[in-house]
């Protein structure tokens, strides 16, 4: 089973390399790369889960009004991405879900910042995927964290795809490794846990070559025209091996 999920949110990124880019940009982008998300989805009769802030939820309600009526999951990815406290984690999800008319299950930090799981059970979520069990300089070090899902205390803990010595599937790898790597480390992370959970972001799915973000190269690598095929490629690969693509919240009730 394949749990795809992608954190959709204000595009903020370049901020963090000194670019302080428009508002109205930030969305415009991140709904390019939503729309172009939801097509291929679509295509392929995948489904999905999506994390979104909540000021991006309301900048493009037609998509999430669409993301739902395609049958894919609405989860929190808090309030603002760029700004949190704990606060957020109850507004986040009232808000979305008063706005939606859907439940709202599940949460995941912007940039997998580490949040207190009773702070997140305390808010009414059911599940947590905040956590990349790997090592990545700089970001974090989560070693010691389970590969599979597990409970703690109540909160169910789904934690990102990582293969055999815990080399990361996330949204770096599938733009740096080469496909055919990427597809193989995914089959061993099947074969050892039963499934795998991966995450993406819509602006990847724009052209990121813009002299203005300065980007570094293994972030701009294989972006825009280029990641689209490349998720279509992938979405393939999943059709192929006959894996099925699932919910989050699939994933706890089953458990």
């Amino acid at each position: 089973m394949i749990y795809l999920s992608f954190d959709i949110e204000e595009f903020d990124m370049p901020k963090e390399y000194g670019y302080d880019i428009a508002f109205e940009r930030q969305i415009a982008i991140s709904r390019e790369g939503l729309t172009a998300i939801l097509d291929l989805l679509k295509k392929h009769n995948a489904k999905a889960t999506f994390f979104s802030t909540v000021v991006f939820a309301q900048q493009v309600p037609d998509l999430i009004e669409r993301l739902l009526s395609e049958g894919h999951e609405l989860a929190s990815h808090t309030y603002y991405h760029s700004e949190f406290e704990n606060a957020h984690l109850k507004r986040s999800k009232e808000a979305l879900e008063k706005q939606f008319g859907v439940t709202i299950e599940g949460l995941r930090m912007p940039r997998m910042l580490e949040v207190s799981a009773e702070e997140v059970k305390k808010a009414g979520y059911q599940y947590n995927s905040s956590v990349n069990p790997t090592f990545l300089p700089g970001r974090y070090n989560k070693l010691h964290v389970p590969k599979r899902f597990f409970n703690e205390n109540g909160l169910w803990q789904i934690p990102a795809a990582v293969s055999w010595f815990r080399i990361p599937l996330f949204w770096l790898s599938f733009h740096n490794f080469p496909l055919w790597i990427y597809k193989f480390l995914l089959n061993r992370c099947v074969a050892s846990t039963g499934y795998a959970t991966l995450y993406f972001h819509p602006w990847e799915f724009t052209n990121l070559h813009q002299k203005e973000f300065n980007f570094p190269a293994y972030v701009m690598r294989n972006s825009g025209e280029q990641m689209i095929a490349r998720f279509d490629q992938l979405l393939q690969y999943i059709d192929k091996k006959g894996w099925k693509t699932s919910l989050y919240k699939q994933l706890i009730i089953k458990n």
